[in-house]
C-alpha cells in the first residue's frame, strides 16, 4: 500500500498521518511535546524534544498500517517558532521561541520608536509585534558563544535538518513569509529587513516552493533512509490548502492554542485594520497570497477555565457552557496579549460585568464565547478590506469538531461555515503538496476534487448588537482604552 507521511509538528503535540493515495487518512500517531514558561511572557520549547516528539508520533503511526510503503515524507510545522543551532555539529544553541513569546516586545516598541513600522509591513505584510521571528532571531543570536557558526531557521527548516541528518538547510516560502526577513513581492531575503533587525540573512535557510525537493530521510526511526521530503508549508497555510479553498475569498478557521483566520485572494493587497497578508503557499515558482488574522489565545483559554471550576474535563467546560443563555459577562483571553486585529501586547485577560447573580455557567459560556468574538473581529477586518464576498469558511483543529462552538461562531459572523470530518488538515493539505510534487496529483483541480466529509453549520438568529457590546465593553477594559471599540 503506498502512502505519504505527513508529519504536523504542533504548539503542544507533533501528530503523524499517513495519507493513501485517495487523499484518505489510513493511521495516525501523536506525541506531546512540552513547553515551558520561564518568566511572565515567556514561552519555549527544547528542540530536540520537537524531534524526537516527532519520532515517537511516527511510530505509533507506522505501528497501525506494517505493510505501507511511504513515497514522500511531507511537514506541516507550526510558524513564527524559530531556534538556532550549531553549523558544523547541527546541535542546538539555544531554546526554540514560540509564537507565543513576548520576551522581545521591548525590541519591538525601540523599532516603532524608531519608525520602522510602514517599511517592515510594506515589506513582509506584517506588523512589529513579537510574535513574528525577525526580534526572536537577534535575541537568540546574542546569546550564541562568541566564535560558532551557526544556521538560523523555522521549525520546518529545523525538522528538514534533522530529517536529513545535517544535509539541507531549507525552508519553504509560507514559513519564509512569517518570518519579517522575507520580502513578498521579491520572494528573497531582504538584507534591508536584516538590518532593521540585526540579523545576517545569510545564517538562514534556503527558501523553496511549498512542493518541492527538501532532500531525503537519514537515520529516521522506522522510516528507509532516502525516503524523499517532498513538502514542507506553515500548517495554518497547509489547512487552507487540505481543504481545497483554491479560490478568492475562500478561507478557513484553525483552532488550536491560538487561532488562525485565513482568506485566498486574487493577488498581493498590503494589508491593513489589523490582519497580515502572506504567502498561503507557493508551487511552480508563483505564490498564492492570503488575508490572514492570528489569534493568540483561543482555545487554550478552555483547560484553564476548566480546572478554575473544577471541572473534569474540556468537555465538561463547554457542556456546561451550552447550558446558558448568550449575553451574560465578558471574557477576553488576553493571556499573552492580543493578536489581530488589535494588536496589543499590553492588554491584559479579564471578565467584565459580573455581579452577585453570575453563575458558574455564564463564566463558562463567556470564555467559549470568546473564541467567536476574535474569530468575527477578525472577518469583520477582512471584508472591511477586501470589498468582496466571504466564500467557503472551513473550520478544523479539535475545537472545530465541537458543533456548539462552531454554532456559535457562525451565529456571530452571520455566514455558514463547513465543518470537516477529519480533524488532520494541516497535515492533508501537506501531504497533498507531496503528492503534487511526485505526481499523485496532478493539479489543484484534482485534489479540490478530493472526497472530504462535511458537514454544513447555517446561523441562527441571535441578538448580535447585545453581544457585540459587552465584547466590545470587555475589549476596551482589557486593553485600557477609555471608550468601546465599535462594532461591525
Amino acid at each position: 500500500m503506498l502512502a505519504i507521511l505527513a508529519i504536523d509538528q504542533g504548539t503542544t503535540n507533533s501528530k503523524a498521518v499517513l495519507v493513501s493515495e485517495n487523499g484518505g487518512v489510513l493511521a495516525r500517531g501523536s506525541a506531546a511535546v512540552g513547553i515551558s514558561h520561564p518568566k511572565p511572557g515567556w514561552v519555549e520549547q527544547e528542540p530536540n524534544r520537537l524531534y524526537t516528539s516527532v519520532c515517537e508520533a511516527i511510530e505509533v503511526c507506522l505501528e497501525a498500517v506494517p505493510d505501507v510503503t511511504i513515497a514522500a515524507v511531507a511537514i506541516s510545522n507550526q510558524r513564527e517558532s524559530v531556534t538556532v543551532w550549531d553549523a558544523e555539529t547541527g546541535k542546538a544553541l539555544g531554546p526554540v521561541l514560540s509564537w507565543q513569546c513576548r520576551r522581545t516586545a521591548p525590541d519591538c516598541e525601540r523599532l516603532l520608536a524608531e519608525g520602522h513600522l510602514d517599511r517592515v509591513q510594506t515589506l513582509t505584510g506584517l506588523p512589529l509585534d513579537p510574535m513574528f521571528p525577525g526580534s526572536k532571531f537577534r535575541w537568540l543570536l546574542d546569546r550564541v558563544p562568541s566564535g560558532r557558526s551557526v544556521r538560523l531557521g523555522t521549525i520546518d527548516s529545523w525538522l528538514v535538518h534533522c530529517l536529513t541528518g545535517g544535509r539541507r538547510h531549507v525552508c519553504d516560502a509560507s514559513n519564509a513569509a512569517r518570518s519579517q526577513l522575507f520580502d513578498l513581492q521579491e520572494q528573497t531575503w531582504s538584507k534591508e529587513l536584516g538590518e532593521i533587525f540585526g540579523v545576517d540573512t545569510e545564517l538562514l535557510p534556503e527558501v523553496l516552493d511549498s512542493s518541492a525537493d527538501f532532500g531525503s530521510t537519514q537515520g529516521l526511526p522506522g522510516v528507509p533512509d532516502g525516503t524523499p521530503i517532498r513538502a514542507a508549508i506553515g500548517d495554518s497555510h497547509a489547512a487552507l490548502f487540505g481543504h481545497g479553498a483554491f479560490k478568492p475569498g475562500d478561507g478557513k478557521v484553525t483552532f488550536g492554542t491560538g487561532s488562525s483566520v485565513m482568506t485566498t485572494l486574487p493577488g498581493f493587497i498590503a494589508p491593513r485594520n489589523g490582519i497580515t497578508t502572506t504567502v498561503a503557499w507557493r508551487v511552480g515558482g508563483t505564490p498564492t497570497f492570503a488575508f490572514e488574522g492570528n489569534i493568540l489565545v483561543s482555545a487554550a483559554s478552555l483547560p484553564w477555565m476548566t480546572s478554575i471550576l473544577g471541572l473534569a474535563d474540556v468537555a465538561a467546560l463547554v457542556d456546561l457552557a451550552a447550558t446558558a443563555e448568550p449575553g451574560g459577562p465578558g471574557f477576553v483571553p488576553a493571556f499573552v496579549g492580543l493578536g489581530a486585529p488589535y494588536w496589543n501586547s499590553d492588554a491584559r485577560a479579564l471578565f467584565s460585568q459580573i455581579n452577585f447573580s453570575t453563575t458558574r455557567a455564564q463564566m463558562a459560556r463567556s470564555v467559549t464565547d470568546s473564541i467567536a468574538f476574535q474569530v468575527h473581529d477578525v472577518i469583520a477586518a477582512m471584508r472591511a478590506q477586501s470589498g468582496g464576498e466571504l466564500g467557503a469558511l472551513y473550520v478544523d483543529g479539535g475545537p472545530s469538531q465541537n458543533l456548539f462552538l462552531m454554532q456559535c461562531v457562525s451565529n456571530l459572523i452571520e455566514h455558514a461555515v463547513i465543518q470537516c470530518e477529519a480533524p488532520e488538515a494541516s497535515a492533508l493539505g501537506a501531504a497533498y503538496l507531496a503528492g503534487l510534487s511526485l505526481g499523485l496529483w496532478s493539479d489543484l483541480r484534482v485534489i479540490a476534487g478530493l472526497p472530504r466529509s462535511t458537514q454544513i453549520i447555517n446561523p441562527e438568529p441571535v441578538d448580535r448588537a447585545a453581544l457585540l457590546n459587552t465584547w466590545n465593553d470587555a475589549l476596551a477594559r482589557s486593553t485600557l482604552r477609555q471608550t468601546p471599540a465599535k462594532g461591525e
